[in-house]
């Protein structure tokens, strides 16, 4: 039995001389919800994208549930969905209509989608607009027609880039809570997000990136006591655990970036 979900092994992607991702080597649980930190062009999103086999690492490897995605990415793409912070969607669909598309690759029972559909729709506040072209949803509903396209086939693992982003205050609790008891019944959540507030919330464990390393990695209590603190939010411990002015300068955006989405 696989205990681990995702295993990052020296994996890098240049453009040009550029490294966007320098030898990252991590692993993250199964059932563990994961919060990855970074500023813009940090390359959480290439990160993500080369875990999800949309973009082939320059070198390294990244398995899912013990499975080369780039050897074998057929079988690997079997066990994850996928939410981006802008999501790309099929306009002329209805939400339903998409949730049954999204089924039908998953080649879900009939029952169970059904039985998952309308419980998702009705967390989303989404009932009364499912059978709405989607191209009428605002940017919010489409965010969230995508989370319920993600969950609906009860993935093994859940990607998700800026997830809260247009969402309001209770779709974002809802979806905190409701990836909190996914990850209690066993899926696992690799998220990434600006809003510190957010990762210290639901995380269980946290890493970040910075200029494409990873600079910090591990659970709250972990963060805490690589600076002797037995309390401090989020922000406090990465500020004392971060000397360099450019580190200091990540903190600082990470932080401006959450005020300015509250």
């Amino acid at each position: 039995m696989v205990d681990t979900a995702i295993t990052l092994t020296n994996l890098t992607k240049t453009y040009g001389s550029a490294n966007a991702v320098d030898d990252v080597s991590f692993k993250v649980k199964k059932g563990e919800l994961f919060g990855f930190l970074g500023p813009n062009g940090a390359g959480k999103t290439t990160t993500i994208k080369m875990l999800i086999g949309l973009l082939e690492p320059t070198s390294g490897k990244a398995n899912i549930m013990g499975v080369n995605m780039w050897k074998h990415p057929l079988e690997a793409k079997k066990y994850i969905s996928y939410v981006p912070d802008q999501p790309n969607l099929y306009p002329k669909l209805t939400g339903r209509e998409y949730l049954e598309f999204v089924a039908s690759v998953f080649q879900m029972d009939a029952d169970t989608f059904k039985q998952n559909a309308e419980e998702l729709l009705t967390l989303f506040s989404l009932n009364d607009r499912a059978d709405e072209l989607i191209e009428s949803y605002s940017h919010g509903m489409k965010q969230k027609i995508a989370i319920c396209g993600a969950l609906v086939h009860e993935p093994d693992i859940l990607f998700l880039d800026e997830p809260t982003v247009g969402l309001d205050p209770k779709s974002a609790r809802d979806l905190k809570n409701i990836l909190r008891a996914k990850c209690d019944e066993g899926m696992t959540a690799f998220m990434s997000t600006h809003i510190l507030e957010i990762a210290e919330q639901m995380c269980d464990r946290i890493g970040i990136i910075a200029e494409g390393k990873i600079i910090t990695l591990g659970t709250m209590d972990e963060l805490r006591a690589l600076e002797g603190e037995s309390e401090g939010t989020l922000e406090d411990i990465f500020l004392q655990i971060t000397g360099g002015e450019a580190e200091k300068a990540l903190i600082h955006e990470i932080t401006d970036d959450e005020q300015g989405d509250r």
